[in-house]
């Protein structure tokens, strides 16, 4: 999968889960919808995180319509709670395999496609450096990053508290989209149109200091 594909391919993945969130809003009520996810009990937040955590284990797939569609399906609260322990959780799984297998292990997971992108990042530095480390985490490149920081000598106790709060910061926009656009909460919207603003004007300020490729925006 050549990178051009691969960004074709998570794009229209969005794409097509924004529209069946509304069309399924639409004929069912967000409200009934919420209650019938809550009828599967663990099952369904379970499948979510799940897939939420494979989206970035292996960066190929698509992720941001996982956290757009927690929101909508859980609510903002109970939508960040299962997103960001998803992020924690495959994140720092990634850190551990790049750390302890190395470059090999990584290139067969994510592909020889990306492992380029892996291997410039961990170049760029920013270990020594804990807020760009952060932003960099905030970025749409995070699953790369979490790879790319393991190939470093960043120490987890360094690496842990960026993620942190890379995820506490950068996740609320999404979920609250989700969480605000198919049932009008202005709350939500805003938080969520504020919040996708200010993540892309990060995004744009490393790309252009670093003289990155970046052209994932969202988390």
């Amino acid at each position: 999968m050549t990178n051009k594909f691969g960004k074709t391919v998570k794009l229209l993945f969005i794409v097509l889960i924004l529209i069946l969130i509304t069309y399924f809003v639409h004929k069912y009520g967000i409200e009934n919808i919420r209650a019938e996810v809550q009828n599967f009990g663990i099952w369904a937040p379970l499948a979510l995180f799940l897939l939420r955590s494979i989206s970035i284990i292996i960066p190929a797939l698509p992720s941001t319509a996982y956290s757009i569609l927690s929101g909508t399906l859980l609510g903002f609260r109970n939508g960040l709670l299962l997103i960001c322990l998803a992020d924690l959780t495959s994140c720092s799984i990634s850190f551990y395999l790049s750390r302890n297998y190395g470059r090999s292990l990584v290139r067969d997971i994510i592909g020889k496609d990306f492992i380029t992108r892996v291997e410039d990042l961990s170049k760029k530095h920013f270990e020594n450096n804990f807020f760009l480390m952060v932003g960099f985490l905030m970025t749409g490149l995070f699953d790369f990053v979490s790879y790319a920081i393991g190939l470093t000598k960043a120490p987890w106790k360094k690496f842990a508290p960026a993620l942190i709060i890379s995820i506490l910061l950068s996740n609320p926009p999404i979920v609250a989209l989700g969480a605000g656009l198919l049932d009008g909460s202005k709350k939500f919207i805003f938080i969520g149109l504020f919040g996708v603003f200010l993540l892309a004007l990060v995004s744009s300020r490393l790309q252009t200091s670093l003289k990155i490729d970046n052209t994932k925006t969202y988390k």
